[in-house]
């Protein structure tokens, strides 16, 4: 089925000048691609083991160490955020929980505001991100901040709460945020070429973001995204190495059955057909979850991952421009439906 596929994401890749990476799995059928320039002054193109920032993407790690934790006894998802972190936030709600931090409906500031910045590189202006190394340096940008929101009211995106889980996951097991994911994820997914990254200090084989401006000049984004991803985005992985996240996550590697299940439940209501469970979209329709999915955006890294159970297919799709992963994902699940249905 997926060579079928193939022919029109080529053209479709090619047509649109898309940089990154597509991986397609199905059983034991698989679909790579790549294409675009990882640097472009160097013309050095993207291969399918390219290593791309996810943004975003990577709160399911954040997730995921946090529900490992659960599992051992150490946290609950009702621990109240007083009870498991040594920080004070003197505006705080005490009754803001583990779980209403997962589900970005904890009600605390976030340190990029929508109503006040249109732009995340704003944030930079204020506070260089070459000064964000670790967690606790962006505490200076939330931590004296006011709610916005009671906690449980409504969803409201956060990544100031993913920023304090993993602080928490700090507290609780002595380790830095990035190496507990190195030591207790990675491995267990078999994702060896991932991991969190400084920006001046790239391994091999790693995309540059670019930004592309209106008049057809570009920059790169050393500039515009903290020099270091931690638990709220900022991770780098490759397309393949994602597909062995799925694939570890529903065959219970990382978490056993019971909590892999808490994970992937729909925990509060976006909007119409989409929920959020923890650190996971959930779409669905027919009264059954359809596509579990991850996505991230900064500039100069557009990326989207998901998993169908109903037909078991994997998808990743790491870009090192602002946009264009999800116009891809599109497309691939135009292409998957209407194969199905022949099939049929």
């Amino acid at each position: 089925m997926l060579d079928r596929l193939d022919i029109s994401i080529e053209k479709f890749l090619e047509d649109r000048n898309f940089s990154g990476a597509v991986v397609v799995k199905s059983d034991d059928e698989v679909l790579k691609t790549a294409s675009g320039f990882a640097n472009r002054a160097e013309e050095r193109f993207n291969d399918v083991d390219t290593r791309f920032g996810i943004a975003s993407g990577c709160k399911v790690f954040t997730a995921i160490a946090i529900t490992q934790l659960v599992e051992k006894d150490v946290l609950s998802f009702k621990t109240r955020l007083v009870d498991c972190l040594d920080i004070s936030f003197p505006h705080f709600h005490d009754e803001i929980t583990i779980h209403h931090l997962l589900t970005h409906t904890s009600g605390i500031p976030d340190y990029f505001d929508e109503d006040v910045m249109e732009d995340f590189e704003d944030l930079w202006k204020q506070t260089p991100m070459y000064h964000l190394k670790s967690l606790k340096d962006f505490l200076p940008l939330f931590q004296n901040g006011r709610m916005v929101a009671n906690p449980g009211e409504s969803f409201r995106y956060n990544n100031a709460g993913y920023i304090v889980l993993g602080l928490i996951i700090e507290q609780q097991t002595g380790m830095s945020f990035q190496d507990y994911i190195k030591e207790h994820i990675f491995p267990l997914a078999d994702m060896q070429e991932s991991g969190y990254f400084s920006m001046d200090c790239l391994p091999k084989n790693t995309a540059i973001g670019y930004i592309d401006e209106k008049d057809g000049s570009w920059r790169t984004n050393t500039y515009s995204v903290p020099i270091m991803g931690g638990s709220d985005g900022g991770a780098y992985v490759t397309a393949p190495d994602m597909i062995k996240l799925w694939e570890a996550l529903v065959g219970f590697r990382l978490l056993d059955e019971n909590h892999t299940t808490m994970l992937l439940t729909p925990h509060v209501r976006v909007k119409v057909g989409v929920n959020y469970g923890y650190g996971v979209w959930l779409n669905s329709g027919n009264n059954s979850i359809v596509k579990y999915h991850v996505m991230g955006y900064d500039p100069g890294v557009s990326f989207h991952s998901a998993y169908y159970p109903m037909t078991g297919v994997k998808v990743a799709i790491p870009s090192n421009r602002s946009s264009g992963a999800i116009d891809v994902m599109k497309v691939i699940e135009d292409q998957l439906e209407l194969l199905d249905n022949q099939v049929k």
